[in-house]
């Protein structure tokens, strides 16, 4: 499908069912060709599919399709278009491109186990702004690939990265699925910074310099990106729309170049003729993909197959299952059986994370386990889903606690949503505190404007940022992270470039000491997850929740291996001093982490138990042994076994 380069030119081939004829207009080689004459037409075979064969296209040359219809006649873009020329977008050409001319350092890269996975979302636009008013780009987050490795998350993943009719944008309205949104693409007079730049990180890592013309196309400069990642042990994960395209609209009037009525059929105003999409609307802001049409459902699969096969993809956030299967029932059911199946056959250690809301609507199912079933016993085929239950608790005691004293603070329920109820193993809950959809501007705050409303910067908001995210990566489940989460950020976040919501990276450069300490504290964090498997496991029994006292203790531990971890929680603003807890196992126990050591770091007036606890005591909470333990205010503690 789409331009596929061969020898002595390039084959075209596009999908126009009800299209009278399809011409292909270029320039190729230099010369440019813009009539609808005879030499023009494509062919049609009795699928609908029109082909050809250019002489002479290359790497490069731009083309369009002019489709005469039934109901108009007019250009199209390619919606296999691999990369979209900006200039006079939408009514812009596509571009060759080759998909064999970048590369690749990646081969010994393996995606990480699901239950090690810890990921980092982020919005490219506005991750890694230098210019004020100017979005960052796919080599501007490249570059920030270093720091990413150093705090010691092992999934990058973005924010939507296709082609989108307006900007700024959050991603979710795209319409040229398989081209990288312009504002994404570094323009030739940036190039050789950013060359100087990524050469100097392949070298660290004892690779051969690329040359500055593997850059220039707009996948490579994507294969960057996710080379990169690879060569520093980050997988990247896509977020993929496939519930719905944008709403064909450009600033204000219709995009007549797009997907929308792609054979250009008569449009009587029912949407169902619209060639790809439905009449259905669950509020997204598009239409919903046509998903009991083969070609159709073809399409999405190419899709993420070109995700896999050309961008090295370890997996994907798919966006809004729930809808999905809300608008088309039994061919929603059957794409995603189809997509998940396929996919795994091609990439086994793929994660495919569904974005899925147990009863958002009445005809869809009100649990996720469904949607984690294998496909091959009648579910969906994902293999995890986006998760709220541990979310909603954590974030509701932060804002309980910032109500301040006498007030309770419902340790008990974060116990209770420690692990997901009903699945087999804990890595099936995609679990988080922020999100891009949570924290965008106008909806909920960031956790240390929660912790503290009043003073973003205070002592209440630093330490209890710091259990949020304690609670959240010492938990069961695959932990996500939000863009400056890690570093304290306190705005909520949009998607304008201008600012003032971004990531304040002068703070960590010197400007905010707490932003400083907090990624200190993340580093340290991420990295105590990553060396005790019992953190990362299924196992965790919450003995001891008081609300009262603002306490949270969980055991974790790996079966018969010996491995065990006790993580105790405070949200009180006070410490406390021989306050008894049980411990599975008599003997000493390591405090292998203390939070309040991060406060100015290091803390001269860190309370804490001296580096360890000997479990001596009578049994308590169910365990036969128990120690008298100093928890600090507003702390996390780790004890593993001496």
């Amino acid at each position: 499908m789409g331009a596929t380069v061969v020898q002595g030119g390039a084959t075209f081939r596009v999908w126009a069912p009800l299209a009278k004829a399809v011409y292909l207009n270029g320039v190729f080689a230099g010369a440019a060709f813009d009539q609808q004459t005879d030499d023009r037409l494509l062919s049609k075979d009795p699928s609908g599919y029109w082909s050809g064969f250019q002489v002479g296209a290359r790497e490069g040359d731009r083309y369009r399709f002019w489709v005469d219809g039934l109901g108009s006649s007019g250009y199209k873009r390619d919606p296999y278009a691999k990369e979209l020329d900006p200039v006079g977008f939408p009514n812009a050409f596509s571009v060759i491109r080759d998909d064999g001319s970048y590369p690749w350092h990646d081969a010994g890269f393996r995606t990480p186990d699901f239950a090690d996975m810890i990921i980092y979302q982020a919005h490219v636009g506005t991750f890694a702004v230098k210019k004020p008013g100017v979005a960052s780009n796919l080599l501007d987050v490249a570059c920030k690939v270093p720091y990413l490795a150093a705090l010691g998350v092992n999934v990058l993943q973005p924010l939507p990265i296709d082609e989108q009719e307006n900007h700024p944008s959050m991603g979710y309205g795209g319409v040229d699925l398989f081209s990288p949104d312009f504002p994404y693409v570094a323009g030739a007079e940036d190039l050789q910074a950013y060359w100087q730049a990524i050469n100097a990180m392949l070298v660290a890592k004892g690779f051969a310099p690329l040359p500055i013309e593997s850059l220039t196309p707009a996948p490579n400069q994507v294969k960057v990106l996710v080379d990169l990642c690879h060569i520093h042990g980050i997988a990247v994960a896509f977020d993929v729309v496939y519930n719905h395209a944008g709403g064909f609209d450009f600033q204000g009037a219709l995009d007549d170049n797009c997907l929308y009525y792609f054979d250009r059929a008569k449009n009587s105003g029912n949407n169902n003729d619209s060639l790809y999409f439905t009449d259905k609307d669950r509020g997204t802001g598009g239409l919903a993909f046509a998903l009991w049409k083969r070609d159709v459902v073809g399409y999405l699969l190419d899709n993420a197959r070109y995700y896999v096969d050309n961008f090295h993809a370890d997996g994907f956030r798919y966006d809004e299952i729930s809808t999905l299967l809300s608008t088309n029932q039994g061919g929603g059911w059957a794409f995603c059986r189809s997509l998940t199946s396929g996919l795994r056959q091609r990439q086994p250690r793929l994660l495919q994370n569904a974005e899925f809301w147990p009863g958002e609507f009445p005809d869809i199912p009100g649990s996720a386990l469904p949607i984690i079933e294998p496909a091959s016993s009648g579910g969906a085929g994902f293999d995890v889903v986006q998760h709220d239950d541990l979310r909603n608790e954590i974030r509701g005691a932060v804002q309980a606690a910032a109500t301040g004293w006498p007030n309770t603070v419902p340790m008990g329920a974060i116990a209770a949503a420690l692990y997901p109820p009903g699945f087999d193993h804990a890595w099936r809950a995609v679990t988080c505190i922020e999100n891009h959809d949570l924290v965008m501007a106008g909806r909920q705050q960031r956790i240390a404007a929660l912790a503290d409303p009043s003073d973003h910067r205070s002592w209440y908001a630093r330490s209890r940022s710091r259990v949020a995210n304690g609670l959240l990566l010492t938990a069961p489940g695959i932990p996500q992270i939000f863009m400056g989460q890690e570093c304290l950020e306190d705005k909520q976040w949009d998607t304008a470039p201008l600012g003032p919501n971004l990531v304040w990276w002068q703070g960590l450069e010197g400007a905010d000491r707490a932003m400083a300490d907090h990624l200190r504290f993340m580093t340290d964090l991420i990295a105590l997850r990553r060396t005790y498997p019992a953190l990362r496991g299924d196992r965790v029994n919450p003995f001891h929740g008081s609300d009262a006292d603002r306490i949270l203790a969980a055991h974790r531990w790996l079966e018969g291996s010996g491995q065990d971890v006790v993580v105790v929680a405070s949200m009180s603003n006070w410490t406390w001093y021989n306050y008894e807890l049980g411990f599975p196992i008599q003997g000493a126990w390591r405090e292998a982490f203390n939070s309040d050591v991060y406060d100015h770091w290091p803390n001269p007036q860190v309370a804490g138990n001296g580096g360890w606890v000997h479990a001596s005591g009578p049994p308590r909470h169910g365990f036969t042994a128990s120690a008298q333990i100093t928890i600090p205010a507003n702390s996390v503690l780790v004890f593993v076994r001496g």
